[in-house]
């Protein structure tokens, strides 16, 4: 079998599971491959992402290696074995890799929770809004190249827009709606489209107003995206060179208590909407 050239994010999440199943087991990769009758070639390949692994073969791992977690297992197997291929496939060799894997992660969520402090959350922008954000990268973007990454954006939202949505917990800081990324005009619609969507049963929207005190999570803006356990949720957040995944299981501890904190600080819905109207009516 050819190894892969290029694993996307989601078989390196598997590959880094089974790595940390092995180290918790006490295992070096030579003492596993003894176990499992296979080279310690193989172990190394499996957990670069470089080549898969079948069902029977990782059901295997985990019983050498220990994991009693039944529903983890599972859900690692779910990983392992999944072939379909998603509506992102269409921009492999026109976007950057990070594009398909933030999509194919969105496909496989159970729920999200954003943390929004000077932008609008990505999978709540209006075209022109995402058209403005991108305008704005450096190095510049051609026009078409502009176009893709709308393009792309818009097509994410089938998450909360299509037939069967997840649920979405997101909180917006003042400041993200009133910074007018692009026009006037471009702001109030995305203040709009914001309020279309608050009144979905499966939308929860939050705002943290200008005026409230003692707030010091300013630089905990993220998309926190649950996966079928909780040992598979990830953290995305946006960095100068693009964006950082956390997956272990302190890191994403840490980032569950930070979003409670932060949502508990929000104004509740029904008042979060009618800040949001009056900053529409003063632009």
């Amino acid at each position: 079998m050819a190894l892969r050239q290029q694993p996307t994010a989601r078989q390196m999440r598997l590959a880094v599971e089974l790595r940390r199943l092995r180290d918790a087991a006490g295992l070096t990769a030579r003492e596993a491959a003894a176990l499992l009758g296979v080279s310690s070639a193989q172990i190394s390949q499996i957990e670069s992402g470089l080549t898969g692994v079948s069902e029977k073969r990782l059901r295997r791992m985990a019983v050498h290696y220990m994991c009693r977690d039944e529903e983890f297992v599972d859900a690692l197997v779910a990983m392992a074995t999944d072939r379909a291929k998603g509506w992102w496939e269409e921009y492999r060799d026109l976007l950057p890799m990070p594009f398909l894997d933030l999509a194919e992660l969105d496909h496989h969520s159970r729920f999200q929770w954003n943390v929004a402090i000077l932008f609008v959350p990505g999978l709540l922008q209006t075209e022109d809004y995402a058209r403005a954000v991108f305008s704005t990268r450096i190095p510049e973007l051609t026009a078409d190249e502009i176009e893709l990454r709308v393009r792309h954006r818009m097509a994410r939202r089938v998450i909360i827009e299509g037939s069967r949505p997840i649920p979405l917990d997101a909180v917006i800081h003042e400041a993200a709606l009133r910074i007018m990324v692009g026009t006037r005009a471009t702001a109030r619609t995305q203040l709009t489209r914001i309020l279309e969507l608050s009144e979905a049963d499966h939308i929860t929207l939050s705002v943290i107003p200008f005026d409230l005190e003692g707030f010091p999570w300013g630089s905990s803006t993220m998309a926190y995206a649950g996966g079928r356990v909780p040992k598979l949720d990830t953290v995305i957040r946006d960095v100068p060179t693009g964006a950082l995944y956390a997956d272990a299981e302190d890191q994403l501890s840490t980032y569950r208590a930070r979003f409670r904190e932060v949502r508990a600080m929000a104004l509740e819905p029904a008042r979060s909407r009618d800040l949001i109207q009056r900053v529409a009516k003063e632009l």
